[in-house]
């Protein structure tokens, strides 16, 4: 691997995180680093990545140390951790009214900026669910640590938790290698590539992609497909009838196969051994040099690999605990709990597919069309409350009361839903909001998604198309599938509703707790302020200006971007 592939740069709390947790400490003599924590950061710096510590340090303001103090305690850090590229500090206490302070992610995006990269490509790494929500309110992913302190409730919310710090490392470097076809070899090397990795661009080469499942499914899958068509000459994708809609908002994927498969479907009919000869043999029509099989972690890839097989495809390689006998090349494993994006572009990875460099890793699609008139301009809130699983949904009195709430707050609000949710979305929408119910198929809800300032939606498809446009999420997240693995991927989001709840893991396509009480207990209030946090106003309000000030590096304030305290070294050296 050249240089990092998932991650640029990796952003740690300090208290409780690298340090032992001393309240408003100012005394470098009380510096006790977590243990194994030198070694977990050098193992960072030798893979490359860069890594910076961004902290609320509210003694600041307070007056219960200087800066003096501050720089004295970072130098100290310094000198038991090793260097760090920059330190961001809120100097703010909770009423100052500032951008910087956790739970905002002002401090995530100073970071970014003076890493020279961008808050996807970051991973914060903190003690409690401030560092969090900052981290995932900027669009970078987050692991927990948690101590004593940290409440339950916060660990049951994070998207990823380690045991310690040197755990959260091993975490974070795998992740990153499992991107890596060289971590991979000798499976990751197609057919005459003495190279060991895929034949990038060859003439001719045909791949076949399968995905059969929904269309939230295929978006999140598809930078796993992007990487295999960077290597191949033709990309066929196959997926179900569900799929098909978000199949055709995918760039790069040559031709569409719309076939239901009897061991993917959650609704299956009986297995038709007529229907199963003639997709093999229209599998064999393809004519592919091999096939890349994605599926979800609950689902088994052998039974298309023996149609595969039987079709003529020399070489296929899938994810699969199960032992496979003969029917894959590349047999892959991934651990439970894996974003849904990564799991897709590991497989890829292990065939001998990278990511492509220009950020191969973000959800992309299609350009999306202007929005409809109806919308009235940029700025809107979309309000998706339906799911095709019910218990992923927002329920109706739910959903009403907040698109009051929105109004009332001066958001344009627009309501969006199929063709099956039209009375849904007409009791939400009211007289005070735009109903688009029933009138947009996937690539027209597309288009909205992409004109929203943000789109309030539970853990269901338009989540996922609001992540491949770059709109910020209010996710009104059920737990019955893992937030880390089924999130929003790598845009600003704010995660809403109790993680704890009694449905937490259970799968369920239907609410399985009387009341739905995971998301029932949402106040409306909560996604206005998630709105607040994620820099979204009301529609025509001027968004404000962020002030960057720069003064002499001879002082401790290198620069303040946002108002942060931003300092390079250990307390501006």
């Amino acid at each position: 691997m050249v240089g990092p592939v998932l991650f640029d740069a990796v952003l740690f709390d300090r208290d409780g995180t690298l340090v032992e947790d001393v309240p408003y400490n100012g005394d470098p003599g009380r510096v006790r680093p977590v243990p194994g924590a030198r070694a977990a950061l050098d193992r960072l710096r030798a893979a490359g990545l860069r890594l910076a510590v961004v902290t609320n340090q509210s003694g600041l303001a307070r007056g219960l140390f200087t800066e003096s103090d501050m720089r004295a305690v970072h130098d100290r850090i310094e000198q038991l951790l090793g260097r760090f590229d920059a330190w961001l500090v809120c100097p703010h206490d909770d009423g100052d009214g500032c951008a910087c302070r956790k739970p905002l992610p002002g401090l995530v995006h100073a970071a970014a900026r003076t890493l020279g990269t961008v808050p996807t490509r970051c991973l914060v790494v903190g003690d409690i669910g401030r560092d969090m929500t900052a981290a995932l309110a900027a669009g970078a992913s987050g692991v927990l640590v948690p101590t004593p302190v940290t409440r339950a409730t916060e660990i049951a919310a994070a998207p990823h938790v380690a045991a310690d710090l040197p755990a959260a490392v091993t975490q974070i470097l795998r992740r990153q290698a499992a991107v890596d076809p060289a971590t991979h070899l000798p499976a990751a090397r197609p057919p005459g590539d003495g190279r060991g990795g895929a034949s990038r661009g060859v003439p001719g080469r045909t791949v076949l992609v399968v995905r059969s499942d929904s269309a939230g499914d295929v978006l999140v899958t598809g930078p796993g497909i992007r990487a295999v068509a960077a290597g191949a000459g033709r990309v066929v994708l196959l997926c179900g009838p569900r799929g098909r809609a978000a199949a055709e908002l995918l760039p790069d994927v040559d031709e569409i196969i719309t076939h239901r498969l009897p061991w993917i479907d959650p609704a299956p009919d009986p297995v038709d051994p007529a229907e199963m000869g003639a997709l093999t043999e229209r599998l064999a029509a393809v004519g592919a040099d091999e096939a890349v099989v994605f599926t979800s972690y609950h689902q088994s890839a052998l039974p298309l690999a023996l149609l595969l097989r039987l079709a003529g495809v020399t070489r296929v390689a899938a994810i699969s605990d199960d032992y496979p006998g003969a029917l894959l090349d590349v047999r892959h494993r991934v651990p439970v709990g894996v974003p849904e994006p990564e799991r897709a572009l590991s497989l890829a990875a292990a065939a001998g597919y990278p990511p492509p460099a220009d950020d191969g890793t973000a959800l992309r699609l299609r350009p999306a069309a202007p929005p409809p008139p109806e919308t009235g301009g940029p700025g809107y809130v979309v309000l998706h409350p339906g799911s095709a699983a019910e218990a992923r949904g927002c329920p109706p009195e739910l959903a009403e009361r907040i698109a009051r709430t929105l109004v009332a707050a001066g958001h344009r609000v627009v309501v969006t839903g199929g063709p099956d949710e039209r009375e849904l979305t007409g009791r939400v929408a009211g007289s005070h909001a735009v109903d688009l119910g029933g009138r947009t198929g996937l690539a027209e809800l597309a288009a909205v998604v992409a004109g929203a300032g943000a789109v309030v939606v539970g853990n269901t498809g338009p989540a996922h198309l609001a992540a491949a446009y770059g709109t910020p999420v209010v996710s009104l997240f059920a737990p019955t599938v893992p937030f880390g693995q089924w999130g929003p991927w790598r845009v600003p989001t704010v995660r809403l509703g109790d993680a704890t709840a009694a449905c937490r893991g259970t799968r369920a396509a239907r609410c399985p707790v009387p009341g739905h009480p995971c998301v029932s207990g949402i106040d409306p209030e909560e996604v206005l302020d998630a709105l607040r946090l994620l820099g979204v106003p009301p529609a025509g309000t001027p968004t404000p200006a962020v002030v960057v000030r720069s003064v002499a590096p001879a002082v401790a304030r290198v620069g303040s971007v946002g108002g942060a305290t931003v300092t390079s070294g250990g307390g501006g050296r």
